[in-house]
């Protein structure tokens, strides 16, 4: 890849800098990684849980940092890692390792990938009560990746297609939403697996199991999910991802409360240990009242109610001003707004706070470009590079700031490697109307 340095010549003649408008449609392109096929020569795994290995090592990632990465809190890592543990002693399938992530995403979201990978949002554990509710979320995702397989969106072949479709339909979106992942559901993805009724079902057949062995009270698993559908009547926005993994609750509340009856009756006056809940997740308690203006100001997003959403944001970050996630989202609002400089304020806070998340960068990157700064558009491109190689959002943006740069041939190289990923979308309309412009 060409340097910054080497960069900086300028414009070449009829090469446009981005005005505030172009850069606010580029904004829309994917914020994920493709999948890579593994070579016939390489391709030495062949069983099931080489492929689950595989889409788990290239979704995962991509899904983790769309909720804006693992909360920073050890004490709360090691207290979800020890009921992760053990769980992982009922797994049935040897080759299942339990990988358990608490992200900054604000809605209430869990899923799990075939190989293990598991995403619980901090805004879901909010909504738990004790322990036993939250080993019986990660029974019911263990149960889910035990199962070894995971259905795609509808119209996506294999999850290449599905990262391919996340890009086009992200290119057609407005210029926020796609990083924010409000493009009218919060958070909702195609990367994120994707179950039906009756897949659900089976997993909280084998949740309860998991949790009986484990020494946990199976009625958690009916407790939580009935906890959550009250609180999907309450605010069914902050469940449109949920849903997609955890089908028809309201049906499974009756069934597994009576199978937790039936087959493990004698589970039930086990403790459900919340002061050991209190203690492990006594940062994250903390952070209640600023998730509650998160998940308020998300949704005023959604509406485009932007002053409402940022004053939320305000007094998220009034409360706890170095929370990595609400900068983000103040970052992301105040873009929406056309304040451009400020934006860029809270991203730089924000990478200060976690510079190891790649979200930021391409926040910081595309908003530079607003700015008519390509190098430092280069820059953050570069570190995003480091953080998750590999996004064709990253190369069709690296373009736009080589262009502006004066580096038409090689901007040139870019746009034709991004419309190998896909010709379809404004992202990819953009890059091959500019290789015209270029005469390339």
């Amino acid at each position: 890849m060409p340097s910054p340095e080497n960069a900086l010549s300028p414009s070449p003649r009829g090469a446009t800098l981005l005005s505030r408008r172009n850069v606010l449609a580029l904004l829309s392109i994917p914020w994920v990684t493709p999948l890579r096929h593994a070579s016939a020569a390489g391709a030495t795994e062949t069983s099931d849980m080489a492929t689950a290995r595989l889409v788990d090592a290239q979704l995962a990632p991509q899904q983790f940092a769309l909720d804006l990465g693992r909360v920073p809190d050890a004490t709360l890592t090691d207290y979800v890692a020890s009921i992760a543990a053990t769980l992982q002693r009922q797994v049935a399938r040897t080759d299942l390792t339990l990988a358990v992530r608490v992200l900054r995403a604000h809605h209430l979201q869990a899923y799990a990938y075939p190989a293990g990978s598991i995403g619980l949002s901090r805004g879901m554990l909010l909504a738990l009560q004790d322990e036993s509710e939250l080993a019986a979320l990660i029974a019911l995702q263990a149960a889910h990746a035990e199962q070894g397989r995971m259905s795609l969106p509808a119209g996506a072949r294999d999850a290449r297609q599905a990262v391919v479709t996340q890009a086009v339909a992200a290119s057609q979106a407005s210029a926020w939403s796609p990083p924010l992942g409000l493009d009218g559901r919060l958070g909702t993805t195609t990367l994120l697996p994707v179950r039906s009724a009756d897949e659900a079902r089976a997993s909280d057949q084998r949740a309860l199991q998991m949790l009986d062995a484990a020494g946990y009270p199976a009625h958690a698993l009916p407790t939580l999910l009935q906890r959550l559908v009250d609180l999907r009547r309450q605010q069914p926005g902050l469940f449109a991802a949920f849903d997609l993994g955890e089908p028809a609750l309201d049906s499974r509340v009756a069934s597994t409360r009576q199978v937790a009856e039936q087959r493990h009756a004698m589970s039930r006056g086990r403790p459900v240990r919340r002061e050991r809940w209190l203690g492990g997740t006594v940062g994250l308690q903390a952070s209640l009242s600023l998730v509650s203006d998160a998940q308020t100001a998300e949704q005023a997003m959604l509406r485009q109610e932007w002053p409402f959403a940022l004053e939320r944001l305000q007094t998220a970050l009034a409360q706890q001003p170095r929370d990595h996630g609400v900068l983000m989202r103040t970052a992301q609002c105040l873009q929406a707004m056309g304040r451009l400089r400020d934006a860029r304020g809270h991203v730089a806070a924000a990478r200060e706070v976690d510079p190891d998340e790649p979200l930021a960068c391409k926040l910081g990157a595309t908003l530079a470009l607003a700015q008519r700064d390509p190098a430092h558009a280069w820059l953050e491109l570069e570190a995003h590079d480091r953080l998750l190689p590999g996004d064709p959002a990253v190369v069709f943006l690296k373009g736009v700031a080589l262009e502006a740069l004066g580096q038409a041939a090689k901007a040139a190289e870019h746009y034709r490697a991004y419309l190998g990923y896909t010709t379809q979308g404004q992202a990819a309309q953009y890059a091959s109307a500019h290789l015209r412009l270029l005469g390339r």
